[in-house]
């Protein structure tokens, strides 16, 4: 096989080139957001253009092409697909017992107020989940636990996708800033450290802006206190653990004192009215859910949607449709400590199984025993720098891999739960059909991901982005937010952007960590766009085909953190200067 050597410049015009590379992103994104194209036929349109662009213009081996498209998708099913897969299936467990009714009585027995639940799951228990598991986990959990409370579907979703991006740069044990000291050489404590001076200003804004999508401004004016004290202290400890501590447990720890932080202001603080369950939504109902004109209409506030199945024990009665959404509602009363303990137990079964995986001697066995690297078949190809492109190979962790420990998770509570394992293999085998149509979105995007950079026209568009010189402090976030949209992970866009960053940021005369570090902290803010996680949060609340709709949700809340975190880099580059180590 005759090795492809990736080009730069393919048409001799870097900006002419630079425009072909976007038009797959371009098209993927007006798709979504303009001709509210379902997500699996955005992904399939787009990917079939970044192949022919990727052999006309780059002129990439037909072959190759077609065998980068196959590893793309490989890598969507594992270990993306397998993430989602196994976590909804935990759920899954969950809803078909009693125990999911007793979870949401549980839930708004610490408060009935959405807008405060919204907090404490979505932005302080979906960062422990992002800190243990990463990828889609805490998307898929958290927008199942609010469902659960009462929240209607598209905002469950909408809620936990905004909520997972101030905890992802040191998501999955660290492994976003891990991998990008691994490319760029920086050492692992600086550019942490400079992570951790970006990031914890997008985490005093985002539980404001939870509050504010869940009841709007009332809902900012009357919950401030418990939003301002959940983002200050996971802020603080933020800061703090990833500067003077550990990259690993910097979530871990943000999460567990913020939960703790809120739980204690309740204590001597209430919020003058209740944002209680949305209209026709039975609180803590087992989920099987009917969409009528909000699903068809992508409107929040015309239509309902309604929930089929019994209520169960000791949960609080449902809002009438037209009942004010502010209105009082009676919380219910807490379950026994041992119901308590059996609702939660699939969570801290979770959080169990990932911290005994991160045991060091146990995590040297998982990755020696069923870890393995292979060069994938059908390509050579070799980078711009002279070297054999980095993502032709393949590292395949089946035993350490999250999806992997959450099948074990899930196992663990088909025991606990007392569920005949006959009945598991049901409930596996339905999950699996819920997620058809999203394991076609997500092999398909990744397949355009892999695609991209192995043709050359990722590296097309960075460098042509960091041709721009001394603006570039303009350029680097949106770099990153686009390595994130395009991707759906933090850990893949450091691995794709990281070292570029640096180069531009060398030869523009700014700080190489700041810029390698800023990579990792906007990319977060594209996360909530990436066509994997809409694609992820729309299956776990069951609302498939609907990903245009939380997309254009979201994306004026996406490029607007983008825009403030933009500044403050342009602060950090010379006023603030000083907080560069």
């Amino acid at each position: 096989m005759t090795a492809f050597h990736q080009l730069t410049d393919p048409l001799g015009s870097l900006a002419l080139a630079a425009v072909l590379a976007a038009l797959p992103l371009i098209l993927l994104f007006i798709l979504l957001g303009v001709f509210r194209t379902k997500a699996w036929k955005a992904a399939v349109a787009s990917l079939a253009l970044s192949v022919v662009l990727a052999v006309a213009v780059w002129r990439m081996p037909v072959g190759q092409a077609l065998s980068a498209t196959a590893e793309g998708a490989f890598y969507g099913f594992f270990p993306i697909l397998w993430i989602l897969i196994n976590a909804l299936w935990v759920y899954r467990l969950t809803t078909e017992t009693r125990w999911f009714g007793v979870l949401g009585a549980t839930i708004r027995s610490v408060s009935g107020d959405l807008r405060i639940l919204a907090i404490l799951i979505a932005f302080c228990f979906g960062a422990l989940l992002e800190a243990l598991a990463g990828f889609g986990a805490p998307v898929a959990i958290t927008s199942a636990m609010l469902m659960a409370a009462g929240m209607k579907p598209l905002k469950s979703a909408s809620v936990s996708l905004l909520a997972n991006t101030a905890p992802v740069a040191f998501g999955a044990m660290g492994s976003p800033v891990i991998a990008l000291s691994g490319v760029t050489g920086i050492p692992l404590g600086t550019v942490a450290a400079m992570a951790g001076r970006q990031t914890p200003f997008l985490a005093l804004i985002v539980p404001l802006l939870l509050v504010f999508i869940v009841d709007g401004r009332r809902g900012v004016r009357q919950t401030w206190p418990a939003a301002v004290v959940g983002g200050t202290v996971f802020a603080i400890v933020q800061f703090a653990t990833s500067n003077f501590f550990t990259v690993e447990l910097t979530d871990v720890l943000a999460g567990i004192v913020a939960i703790a932080a809120v739980l204690l202001l309740l204590r001597v603080w209430k919020p003058a009215a209740a944002e209680v369950a949305d209209n026709a939504v039975a609180v803590g109902e087992p989920a099987s859910i009917v969409l009528g004109t909000e699903g068809a209409a992508g409107n929040s506030g015309a239509g309902r949607t309604s929930v089929r199945g019994g209520t169960a024990p000791g949960i609080g009665q449902s809002v009438r449709p037209g009942q004010g959404s502010a209105a009082e509602s009676e919380v219910p009363a807490r379950p026994s400590p041992r119901e308590i303990w059996m609702a939660i137990a699939p969570y801290l079964v979770v959080i169990a199984v990932f911290s005994i995986s991160q045991i060091p001697a146990i995590k040297s066995w998982l990755t020696a025993a069923g870890g393995f690297s292979f060069n994938w078949p059908g390509l050579d190809v070799v980078g711009t720098n002279g070297k054999p492109a980095a993502s032709q190979i393949m590292r395949f962790d089946h035993l350490k891999a999250t999806g992997t420990l959450l099948l074990i998770s899930g196992l663990i509570t088909l025991a606990l739960y007392r569920i005949r394992f006959a009945d598991g293999i049901k409930i596996y085998v339905k999950t699996l059909g819920m997620l058809r149509w999203t394991i076609l979105t997500v092999c398909s995007v990744l397949a355009l991901s892999f695609v991209m950079n192995l043709s050359g026209e990722t590296g097309t568009l960075g460098v042509a982005l960091a041709s721009a010189g001394g603006i570039f402090a303009l350029l680097s976030p949106v770099l990153g937010w686009i390595g994130v949209a395009l991707t759906g992970s933090d850990t893949s866009a450091n691995s794709l952007f990281g070292q570029l960053q640096v180069t531009a940021a060398t030869h523009a005369g700014l700080s190489p960590v700041l810029m390698a570090a800023t990579n990792s902290s906007a990319g977060v803010l594209g996360k909530m766009l990436s066509l994997q996680n809409l694609a992820v949060a729309a299956a776990a609340v069951g609302i498939d085909g609907l990903e245009s709709t939380l997309f254009r949700r979201l994306i004026g809340w996406s490029i607007g953190l983008l825009a403030l975190l933009t500044v403050l880099v342009l602060l950090q580059t010379n006023v603030l200067s000083w907080m560069v180590p």
